[in-house]
């Protein structure tokens, strides 16, 4: 009778401890999925590759295709605008993109004005406000790992990545002697170019009749036959040197913007920010922009180019050139990350024992959200917001 009851008791005891460790394990995952924390993306060593866009088998399986296709004698129906034509739809895009880009660089230029920007001058590490943090971050700086800051400025928070410029973007790419002689100007000016904006600086050629592939060779009847007489002596393919502005920078002058205050900038270039991506994802589902799976070069086109001035992982066994892949807004406007300042009135001072608590954003958002501007619901989780940042004298007490 004894034995009985003790068997049972023991029993119950572990139903109970096993009811308990699942209302724990459920409580826990109700707390970490509902945070909504999520992490920042991975910093990739020098030895590894850029993720690819589009799965590498299905790359494979539509080279195959290709080589087929070459091996028959006939005539493969091209679209836009993969047979030089533009695809019309995609031109008030394109424009779009460029006007949104001139005004974001207007205002951070504004904005910078009353926010500075630190950069470290070791490691390149960037900050936003004033004043810097003392996150000891600094990998090029020994065993001390303290930044060493300088006033930056908005090329820092808004880095330009350039592109070759294209004449005809169905032509063929630019070689490794002609690196010194063709226009290198920003991708993003480059992808609207090529969308659809004319830009009297940098010329580019406009098709009427849509060119033709058979057995892998394009067939290009105005060539041949053109439309209009076009000798094209008045065109420079080159000569960046003598420019004293870039088109964008003239527009930049000459905008008229309806805020005088430090807020109004700054959410008039957050919205000019989320246009410009919204616009450029766009714009890139159709043309092409390639990118190096190891290093940051950016050419806009069907294809890259062929200069060999890789350094990359490996590169000696490419020749020095680039590893080409298909690239993703992040390599036209590469995110640089900075530690959010969430309360500048309690915490101004980001310091080294606290930095678990911080949130991090990228440093245009950041410099927006310290002039005024309301983050969209898509940064909420880098920013930790459902974290409490203790305060220095708290700092003992937390467990």
């Amino acid at each position: 009778m004894f034995i009985k009851r003790s068997r049972t008791l023991i029993h119950n005891h572990r139903d109970y401890l096993t009811a308990a460790v699942q209302v724990k394990n459920r409580a826990f995952a109700l707390y970490s999925t509902g945070s909504g924390y999520s992490e920042l993306p991975k910093k990739l060593k020098s030895s590894e590759r850029k993720p690819w866009v589009t799965d590498i088998n299905e790359i494979k399986r539509k080279a195959r295709l290709e080589n087929q296709e070459r091996s028959v004698v006939r005539e493969a129906t091209l679209k836009a605008p993969e047979n030089g034509l533009l695809v019309k739809e995609l031109i008030p895009v394109a424009h779009d993109v460029f006007a949104a880009r001139a005004r974001l660089l207007s205002c951070v230029s504004r904005v910078s004005r009353d926010i500075p920007i630190f950069v470290c001058s070791i490691c390149g590490d960037v900050h936003v406000g004033d004043p810097p943090h003392k996150i000891r971050t600094c990998n090029a700086n020994g065993k001390q790992k303290e930044h060493t800051w300088e006033r930056g400025g908005p090329n820092h928070v808004f880095p330009v990545v350039d592109s070759f410029h294209l004449y005809d973007r169905l032509g063929r790419a630019v070689s490794h002697n002609e690196r010194l002689e063709v226009d290198r100007i920003p991708a993003i000016v480059e992808l609207c170019i090529q969308a659809g904006v004319d830009i009297q600086q940098y010329p580019t050629r406009r098709r009427d009749f849509p060119i033709y592939r058979v057995a892998g060779r394009i067939i290009d009847f105005e060539k041949k036959f053109p439309k209009y007489e076009f000798s094209g002596k008045n065109i420079k393919p080159f000569g960046f040197w003598e420019m004293d502005k870039r088109p964008s920078e003239d527009q930049e002058s000459s905008l008229d913007l309806p805020y005088d205050d430090l807020k109004g900038y700054a959410e008039l270039g957050m919205e000019a920010l989320e246009n410009m991506r919204l616009g450029v994802n766009k714009l890139m589902q159709k043309y092409a922009v390639h990118t190096c799976g190891y290093c940051s070069e950016v050419q806009v086109g069907p294809k890259g180019h062929r200069v060999r001035q890789c350094q990359a992982f490996k590169h000696q066994m490419r020749d020095g050139q680039h590893a080409w892949q298909q690239a993703t807004f992040d390599d036209l406007v590469p995110p640089v990350y900075v530690w959010h300042v969430a309360d500048k009135q309690r915490n101004p001072l980001l310091v080294n024992d606290l930095k678990r608590y911080y949130g991090m954003l990228p440093a245009l958002v950041e410099l927006f959200a310290q002039g005024g501007a309301q983050i969209g619901e898509s940064y909420r989780g880098v920013m930790r917001e459902d974290v409490v940042v203790p305060t220095l004298d708290e700092e003992k007490l937390v467990v």
